[in-house]
């Protein structure tokens, strides 16, 4: 086989259904869904379909990866989209040559970071890839010079967040797009062109668990009838999941349905039939429209004392609201306290501003 003449491209939407199907056929995890930023790639052998790969977004928490980079928890992620994950790379029956395998990732390595920055405007600057012990050795990718980092834990991501046990730990596995990746990664500030979006921020479980106490001293605006879930766990987790850089009552919602059991039994979500239940959207949108929004900035201003320490120095900033306009025509200003190194708002003042 002449691997000179071998060629990878990305898939075309008119081929995706195709590359499913092989993947769910030949692959032993079968096909995958789409996960945050996803590019799939074809190797093409005199227009053969030799073998497939898909780069999806990276795992949300891997220890022996955070440590290895040296990223500050709290920073960790809002700069998970520079790195991406090997999710999936499968060599189709018939063409299992000698080096195809490293011909093709090298291949696609080498256009990976363009392919990445014109589809989603951002650079990215490491690749992980998690391999089965139990059925390979990472021969291919220590071929190819990538790093070993050690053993996962052995949990796996669900829709609900991550498995309540552990089950096969595998080996991870990373290779760096660019010399200074670990450098820019754990930097206290990234800037442009790194920085994209707004910064976000990660709780703790400590801080997660300690928000619910925040608000229990406030009252409750909805009828007792009917009611399921606790103010204190519907505002908790609101508070979380807008730290966490979800804006809206339907972000929120799925910021708490991607909650994991540990996560929601830190919220102290109902506990039925052996599952912690999580407030609908419509739970969150009628509560935070009528809660009373001076005793939810004091509890929140209450919550950022206790974990200000973070902050080294605080920003002050404010913005004219454009559209809000009272009845003397005066527009509403709002000011805010930022800190520096959380990016966490400690409080925000309402004024007006006269005509």
């Amino acid at each position: 086989m002449n691997l000179q003449a071998l060629q990878v491209r990305l898939v075309r939407p008119d081929e995706d259904e195709r590359f499913q199907a092989l993947m769910q056929t030949h692959h032993y995890l079968g096909s995958l869904a789409k996960i945050g930023e996803t590019l799939k790639y074809v190797a093409i052998y005199h227009e053969e379909w030799v073998a497939l790969l898909s780069f999806s977004s990276a795992a949300l928490k891997c220890g022996a990866r955070d440590r290895w980079i040296g990223w500050n928890f709290r920073h960790q992620y809002s700069r998970l989209n520079l790195l991406t994950n090997n999710s999936r790379f499968l060599i189709l029956p018939k063409w299992h040559y000698p080096n195809l395998a490293s011909k093709t990732l090298s291949l696609c390595l080498k256009r990976l970071p363009g392919d990445w920055q014109a589809h989603f405007g951002h650079p990215l600057l490491l690749v992980e890839t998690f391999v089965d012990p139990a059925r390979f050795q990472g021969t291919l990718y220590k071929a190819a010079n990538w790093i070993y980092l050690g053993d996962t834990q052995g949990y796996s991501r669900t829709r609900q967040g991550y498995s309540a046990t552990a089950t096969a730990p595998k080996m991870l596995f990373v290779t760096l797009l660019q010399a200074d990746a670990r450098t820019v990664l754990s930097r206290p500030n990234l800037e442009t062109p790194y920085q994209t979006g707004t910064p976000k921020l990660m709780l703790s479980a400590e801080k997660m668990h300690s928000l619910y106490d925040f608000f229990t001293a406030i009252p409750d605006p909805r009828r007792a009838q009917g009611r399921r879930h606790s103010l204190p766990t519907v505002l908790a987790i609101s508070a979380a999941a807008v730290l966490c850089g979800r804006e809206g009552y339907k972000a929120i919602w799925d910021w708490a349905k991607a909650l994991g059991p540990k996560g929601r039994e830190r919220f102290r979500c109902r506990y039925v039939k052996g599952c912690f239940q999580i407030p609908s959207e419509s739970i969150f949108r009628d509560v935070l429209i009528r809660v009373e929004p001076e005793q939810l900035d004091l509890a929140l201003q209450q919550w950022h004392k206790a974990h200000g320490q973070d902050d080294e120095s605080l920003a002050i900033d404010g913005k004219t609201m454009k559209n809000a306009i009272d009845k003397e025509g005066r527009q509403t200003h709002i000011m805010s306290v930022i800190g520096h190194q959380s990016k966490a708002c400690y409080t925000q003042k309402k004024s007006v501003l006269c005509p």
